[in-house]
């Protein structure tokens, strides 16, 4: 049989959903019969605080779960309940996907953040490359330049070296044959000063020259000084940008393997589930239980039935699509006061829940009550749709018989407790 129907909680305090649920983290005892218990530890420790108490029961909290069963054995007439193994597989394997998932998601987060790392890098570089590019071409340019600039250096060397030849010529011309071959004197300082002209222009030209040569080195010295730079910042952000692909490489190995865990966990839950099929199917049959066939959802909300499992909270503090969920909503439709019970309605604690409030129960099954089977960890309720066979049998209407779906069955009222709902 499967667990039909997870610990309901209150929300207030915030609703807890019980599976697991520890009887110390309760908000009120409400266990009678471990009062003497408690009274012994509360006179050994007269002075202690509240505190202190709560601490001291939270750390015999195996000897009150016992208690509270031998209650619950004692004072309802329960029969021995069984854990569901299949349902306690497939719930731990569904938790271990939910982690896994969780994971997944923050791998997937993060491997996001890599790439994006990787892209920013990757943007850095080609800005450097364009950079780089644009000096290699600046140096290249000025590369010709210097050798322009030595060729006409080489040119006016040139034009210096005739001068100069025929400067010395006429430098073996004294002045006074310059002057005496000249016409006038005019002519004659005419003559002296294209000379000086002469020497002074190639001159300035060669030093203009010399400096150009000079001033296009040292920026070509520059250029490459600025492309050794950007060079080895390229190689920085390339060693990054590999660190970062490294890290995507590894988020990306764990990703798979999460995911192969993923698929392995859920071809266990199928195969559970099948498992659990055949042994409700087996329970059915030892119980002379009759499936009748039966579709929609029994009238329960659309806003809960189409939600998924134990996702939301009805009116009463119940999960979702759980037995005890449909069966209050089953009460409260037929106009009957359905009271509050979250926190504390587990199928197999109604009975306890409804003769504190004076609610009768028995074993005489009525149309419109509810009926009680002790089976699993929380035990189960359905809704009396019908009496059979003098009360030897009854049609009930259910969820979470088949997991958290809609059915109608009939069986044996053997064993079993109705409440009577007002």
């Amino acid at each position: 049989m499967i667990d039909h129907d997870a610990q309901q909680r209150s929300t207030q305090p915030r609703p807890r959903r019980g599976r697991g649920f520890l009887l110390h983290k309760r908000k009120r005892y409400d266990i009678v019969s471990a009062r003497i218990t408690i009274q012994k530890h509360i006179q050994k420790i007269r002075f202690t605080s509240m505190k202190n108490i709560l601490r001291q029961i939270q750390h015999r909290r195996v000897t009150y779960a016992a208690i509270a069963v031998m209650f619950a054995a004692s004072g309802l007439g329960i029969q021995q309940v069984w854990a569901d193994q299949y349902q306690e597989k497939i719930d731990a394997l569904n938790q271990s996907n939910s982690q896994n998932i969780d994971n997944l998601a923050q791998l997937g987060a993060q491997a996001d953040s890599y790439q994006d790392q990787i892209n920013k890098l990757q943007a850095e570089i080609n800005a450097l490359q364009s950079q780089i590019q644009a000096n290699q071409d600046k140096s290249t340019q000025l590369q010709q330049e210097i050798v322009q600039a030595e060729a006409d250096l080489e040119q006016q060397r040139e034009i210096l070296g005739h001068s100069i030849k025929k400067m010395y010529v006429e430098g073996q011309i004294s002045t006074i044959e310059m002057l005496a071959s000249s016409k006038d004197l005019s002519e004659f300082v005419d003559k002296q000063q294209y000379r000086e002209s002469v020497q002074n222009k190639i001159k300035t030209t060669v030093d203009a020259i010399n400096e150009l040569k000079i001033q296009l080195k040292a920026q070509r010295d520059e250029v490459e000084v600025l492309l050794k730079d950007l060079r080895e910042m390229q190689s920085q952000l390339a060693g990054q940008q590999a660190e970062q692909n490294r890290l995507l490489s590894m988020n990306q190995a764990e990703q798979a393997v999460l995911d192969a865990q993923i698929k392995e966990n859920k071809a266990k839950v199928a195969d559970l589930r099948a498992q659990q099929a055949a042994a409700i199917a087996a329970a059915a049959r030892s119980r002379d239980i009759q499936i009748v066939p039966s579709t929609g959802n029994g009238g329960y909300p659309d806003r809960w039935a189409l939600a998924a499992p134990d996702s939301l909270l009805d009116s009463w503090g119940m999960y979702n699509r759980e037995c005890v969920s449909y069966t209050a909503y089953k009460v409260w439709e037929s106009g009957r006061y359905m009271p509050y019970w979250g926190g504390h309605g587990n199928a197999n604690q109604w009975p306890g829940n409804a003769r504190r409030m004076g609610i009768p129960v028995d074993s005489t099954p009525r149309v419109g009550s509810v009926a009680v089977l002790y089976i699993g960890v929380y035990g189960h309720v359905m809704y009396v749709e019908a009496v059979l066979e003098g009360g030897s049998k009854v049609l009930v209407s259910q969820y979470n018989w088949a997991p958290y779906a809609y059915n109608e069955m009939i069986l044996s009222t053997a064993g079993m407790e109705f409440i009577h709902f007002p």
